[in-house]
């Protein structure tokens, strides 16, 4: 790792434009990271007989209404919003370490993480089935709906985390190998 603390470092050498690019060229690594994340767990969670079980119910309440769409529903809601809990947890800790090389306190920028992540999983929530229901009805079958409007939720969340994080893991990472002063 060694080679990617020179690289900050040089960034951070030429000014604050140059440093921001190059912690956004990290920032797409680590959201190609988390989206892989999201797409495995919520493929394998949707294969499994618990959430397939909660697709097939009959059962529909307004906010998880199927249109008549196979695979929408509680199931997929469950499904969609573990996978997306779980990229962002990576993305969290990742990006504070690695992206912004942040040495912000984690009592105060996870709670505001939290509480953008759960208003983002929320628009997500309800913006995720809605595409997928769209993209049914447009003769997508419905695994590549659900990874479409995955992919749709990952690119909208992409675009406003990265501000958010700048701002959230501002302070810089103490370094540990200088020598404390006597």
């Amino acid at each position: 790792m060694g080679k990617l603390k020179d690289i900050d470092k040089k960034a951070s050498d030429k000014g604050s434009g140059i440093e921001t690019v190059w912690q956004f060229v990290k920032f797409i690594v680590v959201s190609l990271l988390a989206m892989i994340v999201q797409f495995a767990s919520l493929n394998i969670l949707l294969l499994l007989p618990q959430i397939k079980e909660i697709i097939s119910d009959p059962y529909e309440f307004w906010v998880f209404a199927s249109d008549g769409l196979e695979k929408n529903g509680l199931g997929y809601f469950i499904a969609f919003n573990i996978a997306n809990i779980l990229a962002q947890i990576v993305a969290f800790f990742v990006n504070k370490e690695k992206t912004f090389n942040s040495g912000a306190n984690i009592a105060v920028t996870l709670p505001i993480y939290i509480v953008f992540t759960i208003a983002l999983i929320c628009f997500s929530a309800w913006l995720s089935p809605t595409l997928q229901g769209l993209f049914v009805k447009w003769g997508v079958n419905a695994q590549g709906a659900a990874n479409i409007s995955t992919m749709c939720c990952s690119a909208i969340q992409f675009f406003l985390y990265f501000p958010v994080d700048k701002i959230l893991f501002h302070k810089k990472a103490e370094k540990k190998d200088e020598a404390p002063a006597k």
